[in-house]
């Protein structure tokens, strides 16, 4: 350790005390820097704002989409013919798009029945599907059936089943036509099922308590939630609609795993749907409406959190519009991975999507300090 001269301490601690006493005599008292003003955030107005004017209400219109579908299946189921088929089918989209903004709330209700799991585990198993065809026998309700069951199997059953629209229809009217409504039926009744329960939970008790946990904990409403939010955006959306796709974390591409690999045109669409109700979320937007509520960019706002000098919460949506650009501005997810060796388009698409899960996983939580509580096992 470098000692400096005695000489030089004493003068400089005399200099110091001098002008502190001249400080003291003029003022009364030694001045004090002003404190910061706290930040006032009220989580439960962010609790209420999500839980009545985004979650219940996605929730609802899902459900109505959801029985759209079933009375348009009934129509099919007597009538099988290509007609009542694409009738299905646009039901069956239209019901999948209304999944896309519920799909993140696993919590309460839904984490208790495994909702996600049980309406949207892709890719199907089609060959144990078609054994349960065969058989007639089968246990939908069992854990181990997630794969056979929900939006992924009716993707098979009405546009997989065969090659033209005629042979899939043909399937619905010969021998083993019974046991192809039956299924569906199955398949139909055990979701419709499901979002009731998750429904009735919410206004069952759930949300009142839901909105009254709103203290900062790691049990707490916010924080779970944040973090079920950054697990669903980065494991979900991220990895299970682009990233494992595209062979990202193999390096092996794989089509065969995208959501609703066998309506081609239509995995884009899921996606996009899925980051506009993510960036909605974020920022409080009303589901179904134009105004907004307390949200997570709000909270970010009252915390005054820059990033680079910039307002974390207009980098984190720009960088979600600028994802979204670089996705919209692909052909279809299944023609960009198979007929591109590698799929750069769709590859630098995904590393604009990639860019978001730091400013969630880092930024974000620091800024609310909040913890993450899941582990991150792809090696980003």
């Amino acid at each position: 350790m470098i000692r400096r001269p005695m000489k030089r301490i004493i003068p400089s601690l005399i200099l110091l005390v001098t002008i502190w006493a001249c400080s003291s005599d003029s003022a009364g008292e030694p001045q004090v820097d002003p404190q910061p003003e706290p930040v006032s955030f009220e989580r439960s107005e962010m609790l209420e704002n999500w839980a009545d004017n985004i979650i219940l209400p996605s929730y609802q219109d899902f459900s109505t989409r959801l029985n759209t579908m079933n009375t348009i299946y009934i129509d099919f189921k007597s009538n099988p013919s290509e007609e009542q088929l694409q009738k299905l089918r646009d039901a069956w989209l239209d019901a999948y798009l209304g999944w896309q903004a519920v799909a993140m709330f696993e919590i309460g209700p839904a984490e208790t029945v495994g909702y996600r799991l049980a309406m949207n585990t892709y890719p199907t198993d089609a060959n144990t599907l078609e054994e349960y065809l065969a058989s007639g026998s089968y246990d939908l309700s069992l854990p181990a059936n997630r794969d056979v069951k929900g939006f992924p199997a009716l993707d098979y059953l009405i546009n997989g089943l065969a090659t033209s629209d005629s042979q899939i229809v043909a399937r619905y009217q010969g021998a083993d036509q019974q046991a192809h409504f039956e299924y569906i039926d199955a398949v139909i009744q055990d979701m419709l099922s499901l979002t009731t329960q998750v429904i009735q939970g919410w206004e069952g008790g759930f949300r009142d308590a839901f909105v009254a946990n709103d203290g900062a904990s790691a049990t707490a409403s916010t924080d779970r939630m944040v973090n079920d939010f950054i697990f669903y955006y980065e494991k979900h959306l991220r990895a299970g609609k682009m990233g494992i796709p595209l062979g990202v974390f193999t390096g092996s591409k794989a089509p065969q795993t995208l959501e609703a690999y066998y309506r081609t045109t239509v995995g884009k669409e899921l996606f996009l749907a899925a980051t506009v109700a993510v960036q909605d979320f974020f920022n409080g937007k009303h589901y179904g409406k134009s105004a907004f509520g307390k949200s997570l960019a709000s909270y970010l706002q009252d915390l005054n959190t820059l990033k680079d000098g910039a307002a974390l919460d207009e980098i984190i949506n720009e960088q979600l519009d600028l994802a979204m650009e670089q996705v919209n501005a692909l052909g279809d997810f299944r023609t960009e991975i198979e007929n591109n060796d590698p799929p750069r388009a769709m590859l630098l698409a995904y590393d604009e999507v990639q860019r978001v899960v730091p400013l969630f996983k880092v930024d974000m939580v620091s800024a609310m300090s909040i913890s993450v509580d899941f582990v991150d096992a792809d090696g980003d």
